[in-house]
C-alpha cells in the first residue's frame, strides 16, 4: 500500500492500478497464505491422548490461524475420535472421515452422539463439515456396494444435523478413478442425495486430475463452472427421493455385490497371489509415485493395501477389476431396468459403462501368459468370462447394443487413445517378466510404461 499510494501522488496512477493493483486485491480476497492448509491424521493416532502425536499439534500452533484450514481424522468410527482432536487443538475446524463400509453405515449414528455433546456442539458453532470416502469402501465391498453404502450414509448424515439444527458441508473424498469415486463431475453431483447439496459442496482433486482440470487457464474455468452448475443445480431442483421399491431392489442388488465380490477378493484362497503376480502392483509400491506409503502398517493381504495401488495396479493391466467385480451378481439378482429413472442408479451403471470400454481383457490375458503361474491362470481366466458376461448384463440395461453408444466424444476418445495405449501395455509386460527374472535395469523403462499407461487411461488413481 506505501508503494500504491507513493505511486499515485508522484503521478503514475497507471502503474499503480496495473499488477500492483492487482496483488493487492487478491491479497485482500485470498490472505497473505492464499490456499489454507488442510491436516489428516488417523484416528488411532489421538486415542492415547498422552502417546499422540504432539509433535503435529505443536507445529499447528506455530502457524497463523489464517494458514489452516480442516483437521481430517481419517478411519473415524467413533466420537470420542472427534472430541480426541478437539481435545489437543483449538484453532482448526474437525472434520470426521467416514471410509470403511462399516464405519459409513455408522456414521449418522455416530454424528448424532457428537451432537449430544454439549461441549462440541458449543465449538462448532452450529456448523459441521463431515467428510466421507470412496476409496476403502470401494475396496471392501466393491464399486457397486460402495456407492449404495455412500448414498445412504450421506442421508443419515443429513437427518442428523437437520435434527440437531447443524448447517452441514458434505467433502467428498473422490478419487481420480471410477473406483474410487472418480467420473464426470456434473453426473456426479446432480446424483447425490436429497438436501446433502444445500448450497455447498466440498470435493478433493487429486492426482493426475489437477492436471487433467485445472491445468489450463480455459479448463480451469470450464471445471469451475461445471461445479457450480451442478451445486446450483442440486440445491435448486434436488433429486427425488427413491422410491421405497426402488430401495428394496437396491439393497437386494447391493448383497449380492458385495457377497460376489468379496467372495473373490478375500475368500478365494489364491487370489491375493494371482493379483501379484497379474499386475504390477508390487514394483509399483517401489518407485516413487504415491503421496503416501503402499500400505497400512506390514501386512501383505488386501486389507492393509491402500485404495490407490489397489485401483492403480488393476488400471496398468487393463482388467480395471474393482470397479466393475460383483456388478454382474447385482444385475442378476433384479430387475434392474427398473431403477433406470432413478438418477442415481442410472449414473452410476453409466460410470460403469465407462469403466468396461476402457478394459481390454485381451491385454489382462497377455499379461496373465508372461507373467503368471500356470497353477493361477484360471483365475484370470475365470474374471475375463465374468467381465464379458457384466458387459453383456449392463447393455441390456441401458438397452445399447455397444458401450458408450449415447456418448460418441468418450467412445470415440477411447478408440483413438487404445492404439498408442495397447503397445505401452505390450513393453510393460516383458519388463515386468524380465525384471521379475533378475534385470535391475529396467528400473526407469517401467516408471516410463507406467506413466504411459495412466495418461492414456485418463482417470487412474
Amino acid at each position: 500500500m506505501v508503494c500504491w499510494r507513493s505511486l499515485h501522488e508522484t503521478g503514475n496512477a497507471l502503474i499503480a492500478e496495473g499488477r500492483l493493483q492487482d496483488l493487492i486485491r487478491r491479497v485482500h480476497c485470498f490472505g497473505m497464505t492464499l490456499v489454507r492448509l488442510d491436516i489428516r491424521q488417523e484416528a488411532s493416532r489421538h486415542v492415547n491422548l498422552e502417546q499422540a502425536d504432539i509433535d503435529t499439534f505443536r507445529a499447528i500452533e506455530e502457524l497463523p490461524e489464517e494458514a489452516l484450514g480442516a483437521y481430517v481424522i481419517t478411519m473415524a468410527r467413533t466420537p470420542e475420535d472427534v472430541m480426541n482432536v478437539a481435545k489437543l487443538q483449538r484453532k482448526m475446524r474437525i472434520v470426521p472421515l467416514f471410509e470403511t463400509i462399516v464405519d459409513l453405515q455408522r456414521a449418522g449414528d455416530t454424528m448424532r452422539r457428537l451432537f449430544a455433546k454439549s461441549e462440541y456442539r458449543a465449538r462448532i458453532d452450529g456448523r459441521q463439515e463431515v467428510m466421507i470416502g470412496y476409496s476403502d469402501s470401494s475396496k471392501d465391498a466393491g464399486r457397486f456396494t460402495a456407492a449404495w453404502e455412500l448414498y445412504k450414509a450421506q442421508e443419515e448424515i443429513v437427518a442428523a444435523c437437520r435434527e440437531a439444527g447443524v448447517e452441514l458441508t458434505l467433502f467428498h473424498g473422490r478419487g481420480g478413478s471410477v473406483g474410487r469415486g472418480g467420473g464426470p463431475t456434473y453426473l456426479a453431483v446432480s446424483s447425490q442425495p436429497p438436501g446433502s447439496v444445500d448450497g455447498r459442496l466440498r470435493v478433493t482433486v487429486q492426482g493426475e486430475m489437477i492436471q487433467a482440470e485445472f491445468g489450463l487457464t480455459g479448463i480451469a474455468l470450464r471445471t469451475l463452472e461445471i461445479y457450480t452448475t451442478a451445486t446450483l443445480d442440486a440445491t435448486l431442483v434436488p433429486a427425488a427421493a427413491p422410491k421405497p421399491e426402488w430401495r428394496a431392489l437396491m439393497e437386494r442388488m447391493s448383497d449380492a455385490a458385495e457377497k460376489s465380490y468379496r467372495r473373490v477378493v478375500y475368500e478365494t484362497p489364491a487370489f491375493l497371489e494371482y493379483f501379484h503376480a497379474a499386475t504390477p502392483e508390487e514394483e509399483l509400491a517401489e518407485i516413487n509415485i504415491g503421496s503416501r506409503p503402499a500400505r497400512r502398517g506390514g501386512a501383505k493381504g488386501v486389507h492393509s493395501l491402500r485404495a490407490i495401488p489397489w485401483q492403480f495396479a488393476w488400471t496398468q493391466n487393463r482388467l480395471l477389476l474393482p470397479s466393475w467385480l460383483g456388478v454382474d451378481a447385482a444385475l442378476s439378482a433384479g430387475e434392474a431396468t427398473a431403477l433406470m429413472d432413478w438418477s442415481f442408479f442410472r449414473s452410476t451403471i453409466e460410470l460403469i459403462e465407462m469403466v468396461l470400454a476402457k478394459a481390454e481383457p485381451g491385454i489382462a490375458a497377455y499379461y496373465d501368459r508372461l507373467l503368471v503361474p500356470d497353477d493361477l491362470a484360471p483365475i484370470g481366466a475365470e474374471l475375463r468370462e465374468r467381465l464379458d458376461h457384466t458387459i453383456e448384463l449392463v447393455l441390456g440395461v441401458t438397452g445399447h447394443e455397444r458401450l458408450l453408444e449415447t456418448n460418441r466424444a468418450l467412445r470415440r476418445s477411447i478408440d483413438v487413445r487404445n492404439p498408442y495405449v495397447d503397445p505401452i501395455n505390450l513393453v510393460q509386460a516383458e519388463v515386468l517378466r524380465r525384471w521379475r527374472a533378475g534385470d535391475d535395469s529396467l528400473r526407469d523403462a517401467f516408471v516410463v510404461t507406467v506413466n504411459g499407461i495412466a495418461a492414456g487411461m485418463r482417470n487412474t488413481g
